[in-house]
């Protein structure tokens, strides 16, 4: 009875190799390192664990017929599954914890405890176990448990024959027991780590899998955060549940919200006017309802942007589902909105030069001669004709004006120009604006920077510019009203300055200042400032206006270096 008690207790030493497992991996996950890598030191540590136990109770168990120690059972497969590393230290554990609970030594002991023989066959068996199937798998391990305490039963022939007793049968069936159980525990112990295998391969691939997710979510904010689109994604109540990065700035500059965190949880009719808020709830419904992408142009201050509503769908097993949401496209097309106006004026700056060429000519000479004949008629009629004489003749210069206005617009050819000062062509304009400003009353301050460059321009054409802008500022102010005349520069430009102390201009007007014909004065023709506008943009320059009601107004030019 006690000798089965032993085998029993060794059966079950020897198979808790493999239940001690999961208690070393939780230990052992508390502490970083790769997953795999805490498999291999479990399945070490519980190994080494039932090793020195099974060779205690062996050792104690001293008046068994046959003390052998089924250690060799875990270590086996600790060998087969753990790889060259784990059995390495694993050999040298199971040597050493031979010396230190064996004393005194015997050779035969000690063969008998390590089974030290085997290890050659563990070890080619170990490099082509892991692609054997389970049931090789199976075969392998029992066959090398039940070959090796075989062959420890008959190792330990000699140490019965020291004790004075013979071979019989009871030790015979005591090797049988024993080699019986050791099939037992490695079959077993087989069982369970197939299960462990299973587990940590699920595990593992179910950590890629988390992993991959992670990696494309993050790709996925990446990308959506480089577009250079307001993106923001909404449920189906119209609650914003995700904004990127030009979003988030477009909302700091447009809205008084300034974290993400303000955007989301709100309601998405914060991205517009109160205006419109009812037509984009109205689309983020239809998307959300009947799946339908639309379209909105809203206007939010100064800025125009075209709002894109697609639906968003749940997917179950590769399948689109129902609606979950909508996502929300807004583009800023302020600029797009510019072009598209610049784009009309271009239209219209051309069908001014055809028009201007078709009545050059037809006009202009027929002028001419009426203005010949009535300078004629003027010499031999009374004087008191005159005055009526001079003003037919004046309207007839101004009608000639309005055509020379046309030519220039029209003058679309690449502008010939040379190295020149613009203080030079500012200086020989100052007398003919003084005497315009002397009759009107008014002063005129030169803010010249020193030092400024010289710029490849046609100075004609700059010269009109100047004089077209500083007669607009006279013209708009009252008496001792003063006109400032300014340059700045630096590394990159030159900047001319041409400011009033006049009324200012209306909002509604400054943005169709440069238009053809758009004109603010009782006799304009509204092609002074366009034609400005041509001539700076052919020496790549731009002009702009700032003016508030009440203050005045700046026309500001700037050529590059």
């Amino acid at each position: 009875m006690f000798v089965l008690k032993d085998i029993l207790l060794q059966v079950l030493l020897a198979g808790s190799a493999v239940f001690l497992i999961p208690l070393f991996h939780l230990v052992l996950a508390r502490q970083a390192g790769a997953k795999m890598g805490r498999t291999s030191a479990s399945l070490a540590a519980a190994t080494a664990v039932s090793m020195l136990l099974c060779m205690l109770f062996a050792h104690d168990a001293s008046q068994a017929a046959i003390p052998i120690s089924l250690g060799v059972v875990p270590f086996t497969l600790a060998m087969l599954y753990g790889g060259p590393r784990t059995g390495l230290i694993l050999s040298f554990l199971h040597m050493l914890f031979y010396f230190l609970f064996a004393y005194p030594y015997h050779l035969n002991e000690f063969l008998l405890q390590t089974g030290i023989l085997f290890y050659p066959i563990v070890w080619l068996s170990a490099k082509r176990f892991k692609n054997y199937a389970f049931f090789r798998k199976l075969l392998l391990v029992l066959t090398l448990a039940a070959a090796e305490i075989a062959l420890a039963s008959m190792l330990s022939i000699p140490l019965i024959g020291s004790n004075g007793d013979g071979m019989t049968a009871e030790w015979v069936w005591i090797a049988l027991a024993y080699t019986g159980g050791a099939a037992i525990a490695g079959g077993l112990g087989l069982l369970w780590l197939e299960h462990i295998q299973r587990h940590d391969g699920l595990e593992q691939r179910l950590s890629e899998v988390h992993q991959k997710y992670i990696s494309e979510t993050e790709r996925l904010h990446q990308m959506l955060n480089a577009v250079p689109l307001s993106i923001a994604t909404v449920d189906r109540n119209g609650t914003v549940q995700f904004v990127n990065d030009m979003m988030k700035q477009t909302a700091r500059e447009q809205l008084p919200c300034s974290t993400s965190n303000d955007l989301i949880g709100n309601p998405v009719s914060q991205f517009v006017e109160q205006t419109h808020a009812e037509k984009m709830e109205h689309n983020i419904r239809e998307a959300v309802t009947h799946g339908e992408a639309n379209g909105l142009t809203v206007r939010y201050g100064s800025h125009v942007f075209r709002s894109q509503t697609v639906p968003l769908y749940g997917y179950a097993a590769g399948a689109p589902g129902e609606t979950t949401g909508a996502m929300l496209v807004i583009q800023d097309i302020t600029e797009l909105e510019m072009l598209r106006s610049e784009l009309d004026n271009v239209d219209r700056l051309s069908l001014v030069g055809q028009m201007a060429a078709s009545i050059t000519h037809e006009v202009r000479n027929p002028m001419a001669v009426v203005r010949g004949f009535l300078q004629l008629m003027q010499e031999k009629s009374p004087e008191s004709l005159h005055y009526y004489y001079r003003i037919v003749m004046e309207e007839l210069d101004r009608a000639n004006s309005i055509i020379n206005d046309f030519l220039s617009l029209a003058q679309n050819r690449i502008a010939e120009k040379e190295e020149a000062q613009l203080h030079d062509i500012i200086h020989e304009l100052i007398p003919l604006l003084w005497a315009d400003a002397n009759l009107r009353g008014q002063s005129i301050e030169l803010m010249l920077a020193h030092n400024v460059p010289n710029l490849y321009l046609n100075t004609k054409e700059i010269k009109q510019v100047v004089l077209n802008l500083a007669r607009n500022g006279m013209e708009a102010m009252e008496e001792k009203g003063v006109l400032t005349l300014e340059t700045t520069y630096d590394e990159k430009q030159v900047e001319l300055f041409v400011r009033d102390t006049g009324p200012g201009i209306p909002r509604s007007s400054r943005d169709k200042l440069f238009e053809p014909f758009y004109t603010t004065k009782p006799k304009g023709t509204g092609l002074g400032l366009s034609m400005c506008h041509s001539i700076v943009e052919r020496h790549h320059g731009t002009i702009t206006v700032e003016s508030e009601e009440g203050k005045g107004t700046v026309f500001k030019v700037t050529f590059k270096r």
